[in-house]
């Protein structure tokens, strides 16, 4: 699987379920007829708002989503020229340099630039020195936390129940 196509997924995982921001990218393909960086970019932004509000619309809020999503793109080109894969290869790459990288695109704040940081280690192979420690909790050794620990239904039922658990907890 195409790493852009994770680190999009990612992004769009706010607010809604799993499943649905995991969607989000294949329409985009199916509707532009290919998942291009550069592309999204360069749109229009009332024709990418549009082409991500048709239903089934990629997220919730689609119209802000689109916004979101065309922010990060032109940050990507802008810093990596559209190559997603620079953000662990480029330069000094241990886990610290990849997580500042991360938190540092739009939308990515300090979580969800340790998820990704986990998600890349444990199931796409990419992985840093140092990259467990820069993840955080997320980076454990068989955690179930994120959907960096997800690969099947039971591993999904199991980041419910520790997010479920997370959030009573919380509520204290």
């Amino acid at each position: 699987m195409n790493l852009g196509v994770i680190h999009w997924r990612m992004y769009c995982d706010q607010q809604v379920p799993m499943e649905k921001a995991f969607k989000g990218p294949k329409v985009i393909l199916d509707r532009m007829g290919s998942f291009d960086v550069h592309r999204v970019a360069e749109a229009d932004p009332e024709e990418f708002a549009a082409l991500v509000s048709t239903p089934p619309a990629i997220h919730r809020f689609p119209g802000s989503m689109a916004k979101r999503l065309q922010t990060l793109a032109q940050f990507l080109v802008e810093h990596y020229d559209g190559k997603v894969e620079s953000l662990w290869k480029q330069g000094k790459s241990d886990g610290a340099e990849v997580l500042r990288r991360l938190t540092a695109l739009p939308g990515f704040g300090d979580q969800k630039a340790r998820i990704f940081l986990a998600l890349l280690g444990k199931q796409m192979g990419v992985k840093p020195a140092g990259w467990r420690e820069a993840a955080g909790a997320y980076g454990e050794e068989g955690s179930r936390r994120s959907v960096a620990d997800v690969v099947d239904a039971k591993s999904l039922g199991e980041v419910r129940a520790f997010k479920k658990a997370a959030k009573a907890a919380a509520k204290g």
